[in-house]
């Protein structure tokens, strides 16, 4: 079924949903859509795209599916994901949800990221890190500080800025970017330089990867989890690696130089960018798939900027 007769379809349901006064009935997505895709990775199956933004397939069933779409609703950075009588409380907000032991998605994500995704990051020593940030809110950090004291807000590029320097403030920690997209964040604490691999703390590792813009960089840690930014991304479309040829800001000739001096040195199997899906692979099949994503980025060649040609 092709994602156009499945909104019908989910249309159908909903409307079933709301005559039999179905506890899970009445979820709609309104017109400030933007299409970043957050609701879709969280939704998966219940939240779908078409014309350019995304559509409530069918009506959520049970509680789990229930609780996907509340999750899709605090994340979505336009608060996009509503509910037609019973909008859901601070009381239902699930976040930050745990991937596994040591990595939790912090939702809430922002329009000032284009809607990107930010991780927490658990080190053994009971310290957490940041990776790119939610929206600004002092409650929210509150939250994230539960976990435990956190140590480094680490910015993957100039696109997830934002509000580094003020979750930097809150948490007493150090702000990280690279040099070539310094002036994105010119009061940053640590400033990594170059395009060689360096241990910023007890086996986290950043990899400068140019390409997406001069200063992206990818950051991986224990050799298990990779934060990609938007250098690369799973697509459910593809279900392969896949890079965001058409919103390349910087160089994707860079970006293919940046993969083939790195792909070789990394080992992860969590893949966990700021837009597009998130995988978990076994190192060998990433390591794989990330050689053949290198080569044919290879291939590619400039093309102009394209939102709407991203295959999610």
């Amino acid at each position: 079924m092709n994602e156009s007769a499945a909104s019908v379809r989910g249309q159908r349901i909903s409307a079933a949903a709301e005559r039999t006064g179905g506890e899970e009935g009445g979820w709609y997505v309104d017109d400030r859509c933007t299409n970043c895709d957050v609701a879709r990775q969280l939704a998966p199956g219940l939240i779908g795209e078409a014309g350019g933004r995304s559509v409530m397939l069918r009506q959520p069933y049970g509680a789990a599916e229930t609780e996907q779409v509340r999750a899709a609703a605090f994340a979505c950075p336009t608060r996009s994901i509503r509910h037609s009588s019973r909008p859901p409380g601070p009381e239902t907000d699930p976040f930050p949800i745990g991937l596994d032991d040591a990595v939790l998605l912090c939702g809430h994500n922002s329009r000032r990221t284009a809607g990107a995704n930010s991780y927490l990051l658990r080190r053994p020593s009971g310290t957490v890190m940041m990776i790119d940030t939610p929206r600004w809110d002092r409650g929210l950090a509150s939250r994230y500080e539960t976990l435990g004291p956190v140590t480094d807000v680490l910015l993957t590029h100039r696109d997830h800025a934002a509000h580094g320097r003020r979750y930097a403030d809150r948490f007493g920690a150090r702000l990280w970017i690279h040099e070539g997209d310094l002036d994105a964040a010119p009061d940053a604490d640590q400033v990594i330089r170059g395009v060689d691999p360096v241990e910023i703390a007890e086996n986290v590792v950043a990899y400068p990867l140019p390409g997406h813009t001069r200063g992206s960089v990818l950051y991986v840690a224990d050799e298990r989890y990779c934060f990609s930014g938007d250098s690369f991304y799973w697509s459910r479309t593809t279900e392969d690696l896949e890079v965001a040829e058409s919103v390349t800001w910087y160089s994707i000739a860079e970006l293919a130089a940046s993969l083939t001096r790195t792909a070789g040195r990394l080992r992860f199997e969590w893949l966990l960018p700021g837009h597009g899906g998130r995988k978990r692979l076994p190192a060998p099949e990433m390591a794989r798939r990330l050689g053949e994503l290198t080569a044919r980025v290879r291939t590619l060649r400039p093309r102009p900027i394209d939102f709407s040609a991203v295959r999610w």
